[in-house]
Formats: C-alpha cells, sequence, structure tokens
C-alpha cells in the first residue's frame, strides 16, 4: 500500500491487559479524545502524533479476544476493521501468553487487514522465562513482528518506523493466508464461490464471510438476510451441518478448534521456555491480594487509604485555591463589573458564572485530581482486577459482576466519571444497573454535606451511619432493579494482568484525559446552573417556591420549609447545600433552628438523591433521556422515602 498523503491512521487492536492503552498513551500523550462509538456505549480513544513529515491519529480500539459478535467491543473492533479506515492494524500481542493472544491474531488475518505486530511486554516473557523469536514468527505471518516493552517505551520508535515503511509499500502489510484441515477448506472453497456473487463481498473479504458463515456468525447472517442471499445462506447451512456430522461439535466449535490448532503449530515454533520463571515478588503479592481473607483485608485498606488520602488532599488544598481564586478572579471581577451593570446583573454575572468557574476548579483541583492519581496507579500496577475478582460474589447478588467496583470506586470521587466508567460493563442491562448503582454512591460534594450538617452538629458516629444507609439504599435499589430488568447476570470472564511498576507518564497522562474529560461535562453546567440559581434569587422566584413545595417538605419529611431551596438547587451543584441551608434558616449554627431529628433526615436526604446536573447529563450521554430520566426519578423516589421513614420513626420514639 502506497500513501503519499501526510496523514495516516493506525489502529490498536488486541486482547484486554496487553498494554495496548500503555502503547496508546506513550504515542499520543496528552493530546487524546475520548468519547463513544456512534451508536455505541463502548469509549472511544483516539489521538495523534507527528512522525517522519505524517500526522498520525491512532485509535485505541476496545480490548477483546475475538471478532465475533458476542459482545459491543467485539462488534465494533471488527466493524472499524472492515471498514479500512485505518492504513495500518497494530495488533498488540502480550509476548508472555502469546496462544491466547494470537487467536485474535487469526482473525484479524482471516479479515485480510493491514497489520503489523507488536510483540509487547518481551521483559515480562523473559522474566517468565519465555523467549519469542519475533523473526520466525514475522516469516510465518507474513508481516512485520516489533518487539516492545510499552511501559518504558523500548521499540515504539522501531514500531513507528514499521507502520510507515508499511504505508509506503516498503514491507508487507497483508498477512499471508493460513490454510486450515482439508475437510473445512474444501468447504470454505464451495461456500466462497457463492459469496463472490454477493454485493456484500465488495465490502467485506469473501473468504472472511465465508467463516464467518460457517460459524454461524449472527451479524453475517442478518446481513445477507436483509440482502436477499437466501441462496448463499442455505449453502452455508447445509456445509455448516456436514461439518458438525462429521465432528460431533457445534461448527464454531469446529473453526475454533482449527484455529487453535494452527495456534499450537506456531507457538511452537516461536516460543522457547528458557529458565524457570523470575518472578517471586509478584507471586506472593498475586497470593495475598486474591486470598479470601487477606485479599478483603488489604482491598478495605487499598479503598480506605485511597480516599482518605482524596479527602485530606482537598480538605488542605481547596482552601489555598478558593482564596486564590477570590483575590485574582471573583472580587476584581465583581469591583470591576460593579459600575458597569445593575446590581442584580452583576450578581447573575460573579456570583453565578465566574463564582460557578471558581467553584469547579475548588473541587476538581483538590479533590478530583488525587483520587484520579491514585486511580490510575491503581489501574496501572494491576491490582483493579485483582480488586474486581474480590468483590464478584458481592456485586451478583445486584446483577452486577467485580468489573463494577471500578465506576463505583470513581464515584466516591465524583459521580459523572462513574457514570462514564460503566461503559466497562459487557451488556446494556448491565450498565444500566450500573448506572443506577453510582448515582447513590456519596461523592466528594455529598461527603462535605454529610461531614458539614451531620458529622458537625450530630457527631462521626452519625455521619457514619448515614453512609451506611445509602449504601443499603443503593444495594436494595439495584437488587430490586436487578429483579425486575429482563436478562441474566454476566459470570466475570477477566483478565488478571501481572502486577508491574507503574509508569509515572502513563498515571499522569491517564489522570490528565479522566480530569480533562469531566472538565469538559461538568464546568459548563455548574457555571450555567450558577447563573440559573442567582438569576431567580434576582427575581424573587424563590419564596412562592418554597411555599408550593412546604406540604413535601415539613408534611413528608418534617423538615422546615426553608429547607427546600437548598433541597432544589442541591440538584444544580451539591456543594451548595451548606451554603444554601444557612441562608434559608438564617444562621450557619444549625442547631439553633433544626432539631437533630431534622438535621440527620436532611443529611439522608442529599446523600441519596441524584447528586447533580451534571451526572444527569453524563447519565443521559451514557443511556439517553429516557434511562437517566427512570434512574433519576428513582434516586428521587429512594431519597423521599428513606426521609419520609425516618421522619415516622423519630416521630414515635418521641412520642
Amino acid at each position: 500500500m502506497t500513501l503519499m498523503s501526510p496523514a495516516l491512521t493506525i489502529a490498536l487492536a488486541g486482547n484486554a491487559n496487553v498494554g495496548k492503552s500503555c502503547i496508546f498513551n506513550q504515542l499520543t500523550g496528552l493530546n487524546q479524545k475520548i468519547g463513544n462509538w456512534p451508536g455505541k456505549t463502548v469509549e472511544k480513544a483516539e489521538g495523534s502524533l507527528y512522525f517522519k513529515g505524517y500526522k498520525i491519529r491512532v485509535i485505541d480500539l476496545p480490548g477483546t479476544y475475538s471478532l465475533s459478535a458476542f459482545s459491543a467491543e467485539e462488534v465494533v473492533t471488527r466493524d472499524f476493521v472492515a471498514s479500512r479506515e485505518a492504513n495500518v492494524v497494530v495488533n498488540v500481542v502480550d509476548a508472555s501468553a502469546l496462544e491466547r493472544n494470537l487467536y485474535l491474531t487469526l482473525q484479524l488475518v482471516e479479515l485480510e487487514a493491514p497489520i503489523i505486530l507488536a510483540l509487547n511486554q518481551v521483559d515480562m516473557a523473559e522474566r517468565k522465562g519465555i523467549n519469542v523469536n519475533a523473526k520466525r514468527l514475522s516469516e510465518l505471518l507474513g508481516v512485520q513482528v516489533v518487539p516492545t516493552v510499552a511501559i518504558t517505551g523500548l521499540g515504539l520508535n522501531e514500531l513507528l518506523n514499521a507502520i510507515v515503511d508499511g504505508a509506503e509499500g516498503r514491507a508487507p502489510l497483508k498477512p499471508r493466508r493460513l490454510l486450515y484441515g482439508r475437510e473445512i477448506e474444501n468447504r470454505l472453497i464451495v461456500l466462497e464461490e457463492h459469496v463472490k456473487k454477493s454485493r456484500l463481498s465488495e465490502k467485506y473479504p469473501s473468504r472472511w464471510m465465508s467463516i464467518k458463515l460457517l460459524e454461524r456468525d449472527p451479524l453475517i447472517i442478518e446481513l445477507l438476510t436483509r440482502a436477499g442471499e437466501q441462496e448463499i445462506l442455505g449453502v452455508a447451512d447445509r456445509l455448516a451441518k456436514e461439518l458438525e456430522e462429521m465432528h460431533g461439535e457445534p461448527a464454531p466449535v469446529v473453526i475454533a478448534a482449527e484455529r487453535y490448532a494452527k495456534i499450537t503449530s506456531i507457538v511452537s515454533q516461536v516460543q522457547e521456555v528458557t529458565a524457570k520463571p523470575r518472578v517471586r515478588w509478584e507471586r506472593t503479592l498475586e497470593r495475598v491480594t486474591t486470598h479470601p481473607i487477606m485479599g478483603y483485608a488489604v482491598l478495605a485498606l487499598v479503598l480506605l487509604g485511597m480516599l482518605s488520602f482524596a479527602f485530606y488532599s482537598g480538605a488542605g488544598i481547596s482552601p489555598i485555591v478558593e482564596e486564590a481564586l477570590n483575590a485574582v478572579l471573583v472580587e476584581p471581577s465583581r469591583m470591576f463589573l460593579r459600575g458597569l451593570l445593575p446590581p442584580q446583573a452583576v450578581a447573575v454575572v460573579v456570583e453565578g458564572l465566574i463564582t460557578g468557574f471558581a467553584s469547579s476548579f475548588t473541587i476538581v483541583l483538590p479533590y478530583i485530581v488525587p483520587f484520579y492519581l491514585v486511580l490510575s496507579i491503581l489501574e496501572d500496577s494491576g491490582y483493579l482486577p485483582r480488586a474486581a475478582y474480590l468483590t464478584d460474589s458481592l456485586m451478583h447478588k445486584m446483577g452486577l459482576h467485580g468489573k463494577a467496583l471500578i465506576p463505583l470506586l470513581l464515584g466516591f470521587g465524583c459521580n459523572v466519571p462513574a457514570c462514564t466508567g460503566c461503559r466497562i460493563l459487557e451488556t446494556d442491562r448491565e450498565r444500566r444497573l450500573c448506572g443506577l448503582s453510582v448515582v447513590f454512591v456519596p461523592c466528594s460534594a455529598r461527603t462535605v454535606v454529610i461531614l458539614s450538617v451531620v458529622g458537625r452538629f450530630l457527631g462521626v458516629a452519625s455521619a457514619i451511619t448515614v453512609y451506611m444507609l445509602v449504601l443499603v439504599a443503593l444495594f436494595l435499589t439495584v437488587r430490586a432493579a436487578f429483579k425486575v430488568m429482563p436478562g441474566e447476570p454476566v459470570g466475570l470472564i477477566m483478565e488478571m494482568p501481572p502486577y508491574r511498576r507503574p509508569s509515572v507518564r502513563v498515571v499522569i497522562s491517564k489522570m490528565w484525559v479522566k480530569t480533562k474529560e469531566f472538565m469538559r461535562i461538568a464546568l459548563p453546567i455548574i457555571m450555567c446552573a450558577s447563573a440559573l440559581l442567582e438569576g431567580l434569587k434576582a427575581l424573587n422566584l424563590l419564596e412562592p417556591a418554597v411555599a408550593f413545595v412546604r406540604p413535601y417538605t415539613e408534611g413528608l419529611l418534617g423538615l422546615p420549609p426553608q429547607t427546600f431551596i437548598p433541597l432544589l438547587f442541591g440538584f444544580l451543584r451539591k456543594e451548595l447545600v451548606v451554603t444554601l441551608l444557612a441562608e434559608s434558616v438564617g444562621t450557619a449554627d444549625l442547631a439553633s433552628v433544626m432539631t437533630p431529628q431534622q438535621m440527620y433526615v436532611f443529611g439522608v436526604v442529599v446523600a441519596t438523591y441524584i447528586p447533580c446536573v451534571a451526572t444527569l447529563a453524563a447519565l443521559v450521554k451514557e443511556f439517553g433521556w429516557r434511562s437517566a430520566a427512570a434512574i433519576s426519578t428513582v434516586s428521587i423516589a429512594v431519597a423521599t422515602l428513606m426521609g419520609a421513614l425516618l421522619h415516622l420513626i423519630f416521630r414515635a420514639l418521641l412520642i
């Protein structure tokens, strides 16, 4: 393939946890965009770099073990590869687990993709006593094979050179056709002659379509059915039945067995075990962190340490950032605008837009960044899959599996990226259940409310019980939704990557991308919400609203009517709740105007209902308006129910 244009597109394809995303981060640095694939909840990561005069666009495809049609990740990956949008597909394989990784490689070969093989983690393979002959592997596959160590950047320059050489036609990109056993090949020849007559053969390779038809791939069968190719489907069904009668196994199993036989032959020619593995500390750490008793102790310490680091870092840095922004931005803006605008307009601009902008940074920089830092370290070290394994049984009771722990952890920092993190789950049903669960997780802003209202006036023990009630509500609500929503829970099939020392560059890159994505979503919403609040104040529209909902606040929840203001605008920004509560009741000494029972009910309700409008926006982005509205309604209903029950219990006890 010859490409004279200065632009190239490459796609990174590979199994989960082979270092694919690490290569992506090393190549693109901080120049990345994160979004969704069109029509899918699967995350799309894209970046760019310049090399030898080319602007290279890099697409990090979802991690997948095959190109079948059993998950959204598999469909996204194979559709993108089949589209030929990428000039080069870099197939990243783990040199220490070659036999498992080559299954995807063979399917890319069947798809006739322009391939370069990145033989990654060769250092880990050597430590395990495994030596892979990259030159021989290149000869067998007919494409370039480049050994790499993504975490250190070793081999990435050679990989880029290979990409440019392939794109300019100086090196082969089209892999050698791999032939299977005679029984399969004879039927492929017959079926391919029929497939070539179909219009779909202009889009997909005819041999690949023939293999997929013998595998009874549902998406290919659906495409041919829509195209009216009943003759091809009839021939494919007949040939597949012949294979099944010969082998006594379903056709997909027969094809898979042929692939693994080919893989075994390749691996036997390129791989040599040279010595005993030298991974003593990793094995010890593995035993401890997955132990049925010690593993949970380690998990508890990790979670406590992560949350403590994020909270105490935020508590220390937040006042400094707030004071600095007030001095250099808020106050100068207020003084400048006083002579230009009416007081109401100044309030909307300064207290709304500008203070909203400043408040975003007083939350993001102190609380979110330390949390993302620790999370990126845990992710890059390989610990998170172990934590998911430990929590799998608990998650299954809610209809989820262990991987749901990751977005739940994100929720303790901020619920917005937690909603985005639901993408890692396999099915739409699981993603929606996870989306429902993360809105109940007390984020850093809700933690501030719990500590400022309940913890300050009723004690730390009372604040802890609020946390416990919210988590119980989370479990029961998601459990109930699991029973109502159709479908079955998916078992945990998750790669356990080896432990490794985190790369400073990769950790910082991941932290920056997550923070930037949060700011992109949350910042404009917080600013607009703050401006709306100040506008309603200026128009004197708050008091009529307070009187209208008095039956809810005072009658149902037993709260002072004025608490409606912080409850309402807490949806816009949860960090506003404490300030608005003090303003609404006329004093910061809440104990002088609210009973302990009222403060407790208020804290529980605020900590339970939908976190903020930014979270709602994230839910809409991930699941659509209908699901976002349903999740929000459920959280508000649960918060109201808990508040009403607590009010009744306290009133009965006091009588």
